[in-house]
């Protein structure tokens, strides 16, 4: 840009929500005017060092009015101008910045379990010292762009949380799913801690808003299912008494099913009695977990319908039985020359006693007349 064609330097209307704008031109005219807005500061930097700084108001640049742009004259331009770099640095209230996501892995004191937790919010930045950001966060941010400015912030900000949130819950034992009722505490002690961390670079957190700790979709259930079932281990009595009940309760829905579903109700409450039992006492806890949960299930299971009334069974057919097999004893149907199960001849259905001619039922062994042994 020309070195002559300017009369007043400011931050353009469309840069004034930046934090820091940097002015284009590196050889500043003499006499130039510099304004400088009441929520700003101006500075002029050399070789990384502030040379100079400029309140709000109106300036003259000029090294008899401020003596620092005295080592910066441009002797090229025959002293008629400063060669430095011109920053202008936001004072007020910047908001609107979000920030989050893991924070870490963590044992919660309630239940044991490790969950992972995340935390998301936004913030507001204010800059409490312009000569240390510039300084400080210019050789590792570009200063001059917001979004490259809250990032940095924002992994500042994660850093202190990985580490405040985690202390905070182990030193005081809050649950994790309560974790919510303290937020306005870790809100404050991140605020605080940050600041700690910012105040090199002369930035610090102003506020934050929509604070919010939670956890990851699979832990969230898992933590919610194990308070479920402490819940109601309680209310029945002890661990044993709900296992039953849970057992009741899924042979129940696995019957509706039509049976497929029964047995892993059976054998997780299985499980679950056996662990607290002897092998001794292990017929009568069992005795005792049936009545439980037959109570329990005609509490949480709509009354069955009527069964239907028993029919009449019919008689049963008559069976006639052939020759018995001497040989293997096997019975034969009727009128059975050969045993179907040996394969020897079989003797006639009928016999008589060799001795007196009285006709011999099968199977018998003496005759019935004189009580000669048969086949003797």
């Amino acid at each position: 840009m020309a070195l002559l064609g300017r009369e007043f330097i400011a931050v353009p209307d469309d840069r004034k929500g930046q934090i820091v704008f940097k002015w284009p031109d590196i050889s500043i005219r003499r006499y130039t005017r510099a304004i400088v807005n009441a929520d700003e500061m101006a500075l002029f930097v050399n070789t990384g060092q502030v040379v100079q700084t400029l309140g709000p108001g109106r300036h003259q640049i000029d090294a008899s009015e401020l003596p620092g742009l005295g080592s910066i004259v441009d002797h090229i331009s025959g002293g008629n101008a400063y060669r430095a770099e011109l920053y202008f640095v936001g004072t007020r209230e910047y908001t609107g910045f979000k920030f989050g996501g893991r924070i870490d892995d963590v044992q919660d004191p309630r239940s044991g379990l490790i969950v992972t937790l995340r935390v998301f919010g936004d913030y507001a930045l204010r800059v409490m010292d312009p000569v240390r950001l510039i300084t400080n966060l210019t050789a590792t941010v570009d200063v001059a762009d917001n979004e490259r400015v809250a990032s940095w912030v924002s992994d500042q900000l994660l850093k202190v949380l990985r580490t405040n949130v985690t202390t905070q819950i182990t030193r005081n034992g809050w649950p994790i799913l309560g974790l919510m009722a303290y937020s306005a505490d870790i809100e404050q002690a991140a605020i605080e801690t940050g600041n700690g961390q910012l105040a090199a670079y002369g930035i610090e957190l102003s506020r934050m808003g929509n604070f919010d700790i939670n956890l990851k979709p699979e832990d969230e259930q898992q933590l919610k299912q194990l308070a479920k079932d402490t819940s109601y281990s309680q209310l029945a009595g002890g661990f044993q008494n709900y296992a039953a009940g849970e057992m009741a309760l899924g042979a129940g829905q696995g019957m509706a099913q039509g049976g497929g579903a029964t047995e892993g109700a059976f054998l997780g409450a299985g499980f679950g009695l056996a662990a607290g039992i002897g092998a001794q006492q292990a017929a009568a806890q069992q005795q005792q977990a049936a009545q439980q949960a037959a109570a329990y299930q005609a509490q949480r299971q709509p009354a069955p319908p009527p069964a239907p009334a028993p029919t009449q069974a019919s008689p049963a057919p008559t069976v006639v039985s052939g020759p018995v097999c001497a040989a293997c004893n096997a019975a034969n149907p009727p009128n059975a020359k050969f045993c179907m199960s040996c394969g020897q001849q079989l003797a006639p259905a009928v016999q008589h006693c060799t001795e007196c001619g009285t006709e011999l039922p099968a199977g018998a062994r003496f005759c019935a007349g004189c009580g000669t042994r048969v086949g003797g």
